[in-house]
């Protein structure tokens, strides 16, 4: 990374912190990369530069871990995947059950602290409700 992409991601965090801590307690990781949590989502900001003039954020939250592996409800996490306007759903079956979630990437330069902040709170919104549907949705063990 030359030191202008390093200059130029870390201005584009910034601002993404900035913009996040009106609504939430933001902590700035040791790589840069921005966390906090949206009611019981756990959520992380991170920036990369792909080309020149073509910075993009990108926020991934977990929606849910450890949920039962169980057909129906995998089902459902898929028919919501494609229902989503902000973001991409991901299922990942482990050990312990089913894990799930949402990733927006999204191109940021220019985009006002007020703007980025709306967006980055509709994607944390959806990530919220879909984590109360799905848990509403799990069978019980």
């Amino acid at each position: 990374m030359t030191e202008q992409e390093a200059l130029t991601t870390a201005d584009l965090l910034t601002k993404a912190r900035t913009a996040l801590e009106a609504f939430h307690d933001v902590h700035v990781d040791d790589d840069g990369a921005l966390s906090f949590r949206h009611v019981d989502v756990p959520c992380a900001v991170q920036a990369m530069q792909l080309a020149e003039g073509l910075t993009v954020l990108s926020l991934t939250c977990v929606v849910a871990w450890d949920l039962p592996d169980d057909p129906k409800l995998a089902a459902s996490a898929a028919e919501r995947a494609g229902d989503g306007l902000f973001g991409t759903l991901g299922v990942v079956h482990t050990d312990k059950g089913m894990d799930v979630t949402l990733r927006y990437a999204f191109p940021a330069d220019g985009i006002s602290a007020t703007a980025l902040g709306t967006l980055l709170m509709l994607v944390v919104s959806t990530a919220s409700q879909l984590r109360a549907e799905l848990l509403d949705e799990a069978p019980r063990q």
